[in-house]
């Protein structure tokens, strides 16, 4: 799915008088929003524009909490146990749907099911970028496969854990391309992002809004697009599609979500809210400036969108298989 068809549904907000009489108490006290990453990454990105514009408009606090561990799944699963009243909500990223499948693959227990949350809004949709340090030699996916194969298993990359967006962004690359890369999981895409800085890892997928301010800066340089289209924060990186690998495609989308069981007329007043904060001036300029303009989606769209890509990820980790 390209960033193109994505839909741009900012429209204004109905009301809040004419929701039903449960939603006027909520909300009664402060709302969390759990992020399952560390700081820095796309997921805490997202939230906390977010929970600014929710936090003027339904007039409670609200708080990012981060939990990271488990490429998120220590997150997820505190929200699907959470009392499902609309106070503590989950800011997830596409792994969402990967983490139950991955533990099939190693007869473990899920820690959560994806039909235990509802979803809210989509918040952003980017293609993954690959990244290296500016002082890498190479120039080009084709430099950077070159080398992957010339010397397996030598060429270290970050990941925010196991079976975590970024981790099966680049095995995904790794079996198209054949390569034999070094695995190394971080809790999420800020310390990966700190790793790669610091030269002890030397390649990372990652969205552009984690990226924006190093390759900026002459830190890093950006040499491939997991989207179907160029990225427009980096119009001069080809996709990997591009570069002869055609199934090579992957999106870091975040997205708002509730306990499944949460009243129907909460679920409606956090859409509503969703709305108008997808319209606020504060949210829009942090989103711009981080090189990632909003992607809204209303809940049924966004279920819709979560299914299919779900559905793609899904086979991606079958494909890919058991990853220690």
């Amino acid at each position: 799915m390209s960033r193109a068809s994505l839909p741009r549904r900012l429209v204004l907000a109905a009301p809040f008088a004419a929701l039903p009489a449960r939603a006027q108490d909520f909300p009664s006290r402060a709302v969390t929003v759990v992020v399952g990453f560390p700081p820095g990454g796309q997921a805490d990105l997202a939230a906390r524009p977010v929970a600014g514009a929710l936090e003027r408009l339904l007039r409670q606090p609200v708080v990012v909490q981060n939990r990271p561990g488990g490429a998120g799944a220590i997150g997820s699963g505190f929200v699907a146990r959470a009392p499902a009243d609309g106070h503590t909500l989950l800011m997830a990223l596409s792994s969402l749907a990967v983490i139950p499948e991955a533990e099939k693959l190693f007869g473990r227990p899920p820690p959560y099911a994806v039909d235990q949350f509802a979803p809210i809004a989509l918040v952003n949709a980017d293609p993954t970028m690959l990244a290296v340090p500016a002082n890498a030699p190479w120039r080009s996916i084709a430099d950077f496969v070159a080398d992957a194969k010339a010397r397996p298993g030598d060429i270290p990359y970050g990941s925010s854990g196991a079976y975590g967006t970024l981790h099966v962004a680049m095995e995904m690359f790794a079996s198209s391309a054949g390569l034999r890369l070094l695995h190394v999981p971080f809790q999420g895409a800020g310390p990966a992002i700190t790793a790669l800085l610091s030269g002890d890892i030397k390649a990372l997928a990652s969205a552009p809004g984690t990226l924006t301010q190093h390759v900026q800066s002459g830190r890093l340089r950006v040499l491939g697009c997991w989207g179907r289209e160029r990225a427009p924060a980096f119009p001069e990186v080809p996709t990997f599609m591009e570069s002869g690998f055609p199934e090579v495609e992957f999106y870091i989308w975040a997205g708002l979500f509730a306990p499944a069981a949460t009243p129907a007329p909460v679920v409606t007043r956090l859409r509503q809210a969703m709305r108008a904060a997808m319209q606020d001036a504060d949210l829009l300029r942090a989103f711009e400036a981080a090189g990632s303009p909003p992607r809204y989606m209303d809940a049924p769209d966004f279920a819709r969108f979560l299914a299919e890509d779900s559905a793609r990820l899904v086979r991606a980790v079958q494909r890919i298989g058991r990853v220690e």
